[in-house]
Formats: structure tokens, C-alpha cells, sequence
């Protein structure tokens, strides 16, 4: 007998909202997430920006968020998302539902329990907020006007904060500091016997006075938020790298540690949450700097750009602003562009030539390189010269996305052509942006951000390829000193493929190489984990099971996990290979014990056991009938 059928959706939403806290607290939740995108109760980019999450408290924070947005937007649906978490499968997963369904069904759970409203709450607030003074109270009215000038200042500004010699970005650094001073007095939390930092100061709240050495220049929040160049010095526009070299630490290589707010890094004000800094575009996101050589730049034939002309002079008359940036692009989804609306990522082909477009980089045919191939990134224009040699022909017809020409997705505003006008960080590049399209914006093995979660952890990226990598997630670690070098960097995965076709000439039986010193074939060994690292897109297998299944100890006497082998590899603990392959080998036994009645989680470790056996041939060379 299945409850759903008699209660009615108030009831349900009762139930929903009381017990959405013991819900987000759920150890491990892919397979409720799962569930509820197979229901088409959550769309596939929130379903992927949960997964991605490491943190066990990030990843609470973030369901709660999923559940909380679910009782706001898709109430409606409160009875499919009942029963499609209270099947079987899911329940013997999650003990918390097993607990809420049995309340359901033998009656303990109460509907008649009257909660707050949340109005009366608000209410009482309001009017303790109006207990002070009539003095207090105009003083608060003098602010409130004040901060009303400011924001209407700050709206003006924005609208063309891009061009750097206007006098509206200038007119920060000039109010009367005789007015502001009393409105430190007023607003500083130093009255409250709390903090005296100056960033949560409402003067500041736009602006901070930031220093590197002896170079002092102002910091615009918004500029900053939105990766632009945002430190103000005798009326130009600086970014932190930039600022970084005028006043001559360029050796420091990490701008978030060098530039500094009363002797404050500007890396512990963004970890507190006083600043913010995603999607930075500045070129100092990427600690590692790649060699940048002249010839990188954009090279077209005049047919080529008299085509993007016409192409940006026509996007400029269709957009009301001129400054269209790609992260306006990524928010701006037409309603009826069917299934490639919702979509950020596109495989696109061009003759022989396959790669993956990134919305948030494409601006036009010759600028922005959008398109991902195994050995680049690639403006649209690059990559239809790179699959058919050609000058003449347009790339909008010639690159295709599921077999339709690229104009389909132009037509359809999913792809926005930039402004001639625009001067985003993809239309007028500096060499710092240049030197960043050249690598990926994620890290290849964990696909997160710089500036994700609560981490600040930079990217390094590889000379050779477009790869980049948290220092921690790459094989062998990279050291800190690594950072500092102006020397090529090449990851183990380029490394290994220079040398592989040398490296074993003959052939092995599995037996010798499996007695082989590890110390001789560190590379081969870094380069199949990292192989399954990148293989494991959901990281299933990256961290200890014991942490999010109570029962796991239980039926498996030895866990195993890949950031286990990989600290052991790091720590030079194995001796041959064989110790190292037997430690892989205890991932995948381990998951089939565990996972007998669960055939999702079975067969990814089939799957992953496939890759690590086949990897492990072509590497040491094995023969096939060795076994």
C-alpha cells in the first residue's frame, strides 16, 4: 500500500519541508540525485554541479539548496518526487527514506503540528528595527540617501566600466573624505566591539585601498567579480598581474598573495567571502605561466575578417548594448531553440576534425578560442583551417553540430556573435587573456574550477597540451616550486606519450612486467592512474568508501580507492609493479563484492577494470597471449 495515493499535496508539502534538512544530510547522494534527473525533477547542469562536489559539507549545503529549489519551483510535482524516491532500489540506499516512509505509513508522522509563519517573524523584526531614536533615525535616513547617490553612481558606471578613460571609474577615488570619515564613525564595527576590518566597512563596500610593495592603487569589487581589469592607479585600469609587475613582484607569481588590503592578502579576504573572483580572466587564475610566443596570435585572410565584420556589425544591431560578454551569453537561453538551448558544451565536426565548442568562450569567427581538440583550442576559424586547409569557405557552414551547420545555432541566439564593439576579455585580448585561452579553464581530473567551493587552489597548465591541473590532482604532485619557474611545464601525460613508442621496443610477458622495479616505471604507473582518474567522471572510485557507507567495513575488510594508490605512489611505499597493479586490481574486487545487487555501480567497475587492463598492455607492451 503506497501512501503517496492518500494524502493529499499539502500534506505531501508538509512532509517535504519538515524533513528536507534530514534529507540534504544523506551520505552519499549520486543515486537519490540520479533518481530525481531521471524524473526530470532537476535539470542535467544542476545534476552535474552537485556530482562534481568533494566536500561532504559543500555537498549537504548544495542538496539542501536542490530540495529547497524543488519546494519552490516544482511543487507541483510533489507526488512524482515521492514516488520516485520511495522505490525500493533508492530506499535500500538511504536509510533516512526508509524511516520517513514508515512514519508515513503507521501514522507517527503529525500534520495537525501548527509551524511558525514566517510573515509574523518578519513582522517582529520590523518593528524592533524602529525601536532607536529619532536621532539614530535620521542619521540612518542622511545614510540611506547617501547609499542611494552611490548606487545610482555605481548603475551608470556599469554600463560602461569597460572604457577606461571615462571619468565615472576615476570619480570613485574623489568624494568628499570629510563626509565619508564621519560615516566610518557611524558604520565602523569597531562600535560594536566586533571587528575593525575595513573591507566590512560600508564605504567600502564598492572599493578597497589595496598595496603591492610600495605601489598603492584602488580595487573595484565588480571589476574583480567579473575577471576585468579592477585596480584603479593614477586614472588606468590595471589587472592584479598587471599591478603585480608595476610594482615589481612579478616574481611572486600569485597575485592573491602579493596584493594586499592593510596588510590583509587579498587570497584570505576571498576565502572569508569579502571578495569574489570566479571566472577571473586576467591570466593569474593559472599559476604556472606557459611560455607565450609572438606567432600565437590570431592570423586570418582579409576574406576571412570582412566575413566577421559583417557578422559582429550585424549581432551589434540586434543587441541594445554594445558590451556583450560570453558569461551574458551563457545566461541569455531563447525558450524555443530546442536541445541545444539548455546546452554549454557542443561536439562539433569539421571534415575529418572533431571537438567540443565552449559557449562561454565563443565571441566570433576569429576571436575567442572556443573549440577543444585533443592537441588545442581553436578559434572557429583555426579549427575549419585546420580539418580542410581553406581560406575561402565560411566556418559557419562548414563546422557542424549534429549535423547542422553552426549558423543554426547562431540563428537560434544560442551562440551570440559579439559587438565590434565589444572590449570583453575574448574581442580585445591582452597576452595574459591570449596566454589563458590556451588551456582549459577546469582542472582536467577533478573538472573543477579555480574559485569552486571554499578552495582558492590555482590551475597549472601544461606547455604542450590544453590540460590543466590542481597541483595536488596531477601525478607526481607539483611542487610549490614548480609555480615560481618561468621554465615549460609538461604534463605526465605528454611526457609519457614523447617517449612511449621508445620506451619498450619488445615485447612483454605480463609476468616480467609485473616484477619490475617500480621505481623504473614511476611515469608508466602515474599515467594509467591518471587514467582512471579522468575515466571515473563521477569519482566513485577517487575517495574512501568507509566515509559515505556505513556499512562498507563491514563486507569489505580492505578498502581501496585511487587517492589511496596515488598517496602511495606519491610516498614511494609499493616496490614492483605488481604491488602497485595488485592495489588497482583491490579497487575493482572490492566494488564488485560490495555492489552484487547494484548493477549501476557493477558495471562502472567493469568498465573502469576494462580500461586499466587494456592501458596496462599497450604501456608495458604486453603480448595478448600472455595470459
Amino acid at each position: 500500500m503506497d501512501p503517496i495515493d492518500f494524502l493529499e499535496p499539502e500534506e505531501l508539502l508538509q512532509v517535504f519541508h519538515c524533513k528536507k534538512t534530514e534529507m540534504s544530510c544523506m551520505n552519499n547522494p549520486h543515486t537519490f540525485l540520479s533518481q530525481l534527473r531521471d524524473h526530470n525533477l532537476i535539470s542535467d547542469d544542476r545534476y552535474k554541479k552537485v556530482s562534481r562536489i568533494r566536500s561532504k559539507d559543500n555537498m549537504k549545503k548544495a542538496l539542501y539548496d536542490v530540495l529547497d529549489w524543488l519546494e519552490e519551483e516544482r511543487s507541483q510535482h510533489i507526488k512524482v518526487f515521492w514516488k520516485c524516491v520511495f522505490k525500493d532500489t533508492i530506499m535500500n540506499q538511504y536509510p533516512t527514506l526508509q524511516l520517513l516512509r514508515k512514519s508515513l505509513m503507521d501514522g507517527s508522522f503529525h500534520f495537525d503540528t501548527q509551524l511558525p509563519e514566517k510573515v509574523e517573524i518578519e513582522e517582529t523584526d520590523r518593528k524592533k528595527s524602529k525601536e532607536p531614536s529619532e536621532d539614530e533615525g535620521k542619521e540612518k535616513q542622511v545614510s540611506s540617501e547617501k547609499k542611494k547617490k552611490k548606487k545610482r553612481k555605481q548603475r551608470s558606471r556599469s554600463a560602461c566600466d569597460l572604457e577606461e578613460e571615462q571619468p565615472g571609474p576615476s570619480s570613485q577615488l574623489t568624494p568628499s573624505p570629510k563626509k565619508k570619515s564621519k560615516k566610518i564613525c557611524f558604520s565602523s564595527p569597531v562600535k560594536k566591539g566586533e571587528k575593525s576590518d575595513i573591507w566590512t566597512w560600508a564605504i567600502y563596500k564598492f572599493q578597497l585601498p589595496v598595496s603591492c610593495g610600495a605601489q598603492k592603487g584602488m580595487l573595484n569589487r565588480d571589476r574583480l567579480a567579473k575577471g576585468e581589469k579592477c585596480i584603479l592607479v593614477n586614472k588606468q585600469w590595471f589587472t592584479p598581474c598587471e599591478f603585480e609587475r608595476l610594482a615589481g613582484k612579478q616574481s611572486c607569481k600569485n597575485w592573491k598573495l602579493s596584493i594586499r588590503c592593510m596588510d590583509t592578502p587579498l587570497l584570505t579576504l576571498i576565502q572569508e567571502g569579502h571578495l569574489k573572483s570566479t571566472r577571473y580572466k586576467g591570466g593569474c587564475k593559472k599559476a604556472k605561466k606557459p611560455l607565450f610566443p609572438s606567432d600565437t596570435f590570431v592570423i586570418v585572410s582579409d576574406e576571412t575578417e570582412d566575413e566577421d565584420k559583417e557578422d559582429q556589425e550585424s549581432s551589434s544591431e540586434r543587441e541594445a548594448s554594445p558590451d556583450v560578454t560570453d558569461e551574458e551569453g551563457e545566461t541569455e537561453e531563447q525558450p524555443e531553440t530546442g536541445s541545444g538551448s539548455s546546452k554549454t558544451v557542443f561536439k562539433v565536426t569539421c571534415g575529418p576534425v572533431a571537438g567540443t565548442l565552449h559557449k562561454k568562450r565563443f565571441a566570433s569567427g576569429t576571436c575567442g578560442k572556443c573549440i577543444r581538440t585533443e592537441t588545442s583550442w581553436m578559434s572557429p576559424v583555426e579549427f575549419m583551417k585546420e580539418a580542410t586547409m581553406q581560406t575561402d569557405a565560411s566556418w559557419k557552414k562548414d563546422i557542424l553540430w549534429e549535423d547542422k551547420p553552426l549558423s543554426v545555432l547562431i540563428e537560434a541566439n544560442i551562440l551570440k556573435i559579439h559587438s565590434l564593439l565589444c572590449t570583453c576579455n575574448l574581442c580585445k585580448p591582452d597576452p595574459n587573456d591570449l596566454e589563458n585561452q590556451r588551456n582549459d579553464d577546469e582542472c582536467c581530473i577533478c573538472k573543477s574550477e579555480r574559485g569552486e567551493e571554499e578552495e582558492e587552489e590555482q590551475l597549472v597548465v601544461c606547455d604542450d597540451c590544453p590540460r590543466s591541473f590542481h597541483q595536488k590532482c596531477h601525478l607526481p604532485y607539483v611542487e610549490d616550486a614548480v609555480l615560481g619557474d618561468n621554465r615549460p611545464w609538461i604534463c605526465t601525460f605528454c611526457v609519457f606519450r614523447s617517449i612511449q613508442s621508445c620506451r619498450y621496443p619488445d615485447e612483454f610477458e605480463r609476468e616480467a612486467a609485473m616484477s619490475h622495479r617500480i621505481s623504473q616505471h614511476m611515469l608508466e604507473c602515474h599515467y594509467l592512474l591518471l587514467c582512471l582518474y579522468i575515466a571515473d567522471e563521477r569519482r566513485t572510485f577517487a575517495t574512501d568508501p568507509s566515509l559515505y557507507l556505513g556499512d562498507y567495513t563491514t563486507v569489505i575488510k580492505t578498502p581501496m580507492w585511487l587517492g589511496n594508490v596515488a598517496d602511495k605512489l606519491q610516498e614511494n611505499h609499493y616496490k614492483t609493479v605488481g604491488e602497485f597493479v595488485s592495489d588497482v586490481e583491490l579497487i575493482f574486487s572490492n566494488c564488485a563484492s560490495y555492489n552484487r545487487c547494484n548493477a549501476e555501480f557493477l558495471d562502472m567497475g567493469v568498465r573502469l577494470k576494462e580500461l586499466f587492463d587494456e592501458e596496462f598492455k599497450k604501456v608495458f607492451n604486453i603480448h595478448e597471449d600472455a595470459d
